[in-house]
């Protein structure tokens, strides 16, 4: 029997993806590629769209687009103040995730010296890893890392306080694993960094399309994600608290702003991207109820939790039952996001992938820039296939996802 899916409206939300019209080799196409970056809603283009055709100017320059311009990037910036229930003033955008990072990195660096730590995760794409590596080189600071367990895909959670000691100046640790799907307790870890007087950095990219952020209850002191990944264009945002912000010695040009959240960013920004962004929050809040943005996100994250968890149930039982296919990380019990990863004997993961793309099911193959976690798992040289749902996938995707799985293995194995 098919599962019961949540109250969200599932054809109303498909309709607004053009994507989904999209045919290839004789079927629509299931895109199971959302961890790598979901589709794109019409309203999100349209407001990107209105942007650059009737408000495109630069910032500060007091003439009516130019006002405009300002205006709309603020208003952005309250979307997502809403969306980690943070300010407008700590909102920071950047070209992506990665590129954000190592500008916080750098700049964090500058009060480094040699013999300071900071302590990593095994679990995390290397947005979030080779970004702190670099001050090994950049100032002596002395790395640390938290193992991960490769048979449940977990971090070894239990040695993390033993990590941290007087000389960590950072924790950054990712709150989703983008390659297995593994959910972390960064309040935890955020509570021992700050406990130990250090900073923490979450990566929120994978975990972001998937529960609603609150960074005040996670305690952190900086986070980040990528619009792409929660139906938007290919932007970062970074939080950061305040008082943060307005003290850290950015790298930045002497007649720039230097107030925050403005001084964290170094030259002219991508203004459509910005204003798409906030269109993709304002695009997750419709799917819920409320009186206030945020408690519309709130109800919206809700029901697609409930969505999420039926679909990867079906998804990972009907790999499961495949002989020859191995799923990897935690299991239904465990708090997890809707992607589940394997692999088919010993057959390399872009076989899988192409097989399924001709029979118009897209689906990611690789180490997804968690290298560390597919070396763990010893799969560094055939890779994982990862499937994701996203808010507009099916259960009739999962079930024709799974039956091209079978005839993979029918045909190969």
């Amino acid at each position: 029997m098919k599962p019961r899916l949540a109250a969200l409206p599932i054809e109303d939300i498909r309709s607004q993806f053009p994507a989904l019209e999209r045919v290839y080799n004789g079927h629509p196409v299931a895109y199971f590629d959302g961890p790598g970056g979901t589709q794109v809603p019409r309203g999100v283009v349209e407001a990107m769209n209105d942007y650059l055709y009737n408000h495109n100017a630069n910032t500060h320059w007091g003439y009516p687009t130019s006002d405009e311009t300002d205006a709309m990037i603020e208003d952005s910036r309250v979307a997502f103040a809403d969306f980690f229930n943070a300010t407008s003033d700590e909102i920071v955008f950047g070209q992506n995730m990665t590129t954000i990072t190592f500008h916080l990195a750098r700049a964090l660096g500058r009060q480094f010296k040699e013999g300071d730590e900071i302590v990593l995760t095994e679990l995390d794409h290397h947005g979030n890893v080779d970004t702190w590596r670099s001050l090994e080189k950049d100032r002596g600071v002395t790395i640390r890392v938290l193992p991960m367990d490769p048979e449940s895909g977990q971090l070894e959670f239990d040695q993390l306080p033993g990590l941290i000691n007087d000389r960590t100046r950072l924790v950054a640790i990712g709150a989703a694993s983008n390659a297995i799907g593994t959910i972390n307790d960064v309040k935890a870890a955020c509570k021992l960094a700050s406990d130990a007087g250090a900073l923490s950095f979450v990566d929120a990219v994978h975990f972001a399309p998937h529960a609603l952020i609150d960074v005040k209850d996670i305690g952190c002191d900086f986070l980040a994600c990528s619009a792409y990944k929660f139906y938007g264009p290919h932007i970062g945002i970074l939080y950061g608290r305040k008082e943060l912000l307005e003290t850290i010695d950015f790298p930045k040009l002497r007649p720039a702003p230097d107030n925050s959240p403005d001084r964290a960013e170094t030259g002219t920004q991508s203004h459509e991207s910005i204003v798409g962004a906030a269109a993709a929050v304002d695009f997750i809040a419709s799917l819920g109820t409320g009186s206030t943005r945020r408690g519309s996100l709130a109800s919206a994250f809700s029901s697609m939790h409930e969505r999420d968890s039926e679909l990867t149930s079906m998804l990972w039982n009907g790999l499961n039952d495949i002989e020859g296919v191995r799923v990897y990380g935690p299991g239904l019990d465990a708090r997890r996001t809707s992607l589940v990863s394997f692999t088919v004997g010993d057959i390399p993961s872009e076989e899988v992938s192409k097989f399924l793309a001709a029979r118009g099911m897209f689906v990611s193959h690789g180490d997804f820039y968690a290298a560390t976690v597919v070396e763990r798992l010893g799969v560094a040289d055939q890779g994982l296939v990862r499937i994701g749902c996203s808010a507009y996938t099916t259960c009739d995707e999962i079930e024709r996802l799974i039956e091209g799985v079978k005839e993979f293995v029918s045909e190969r194995c």
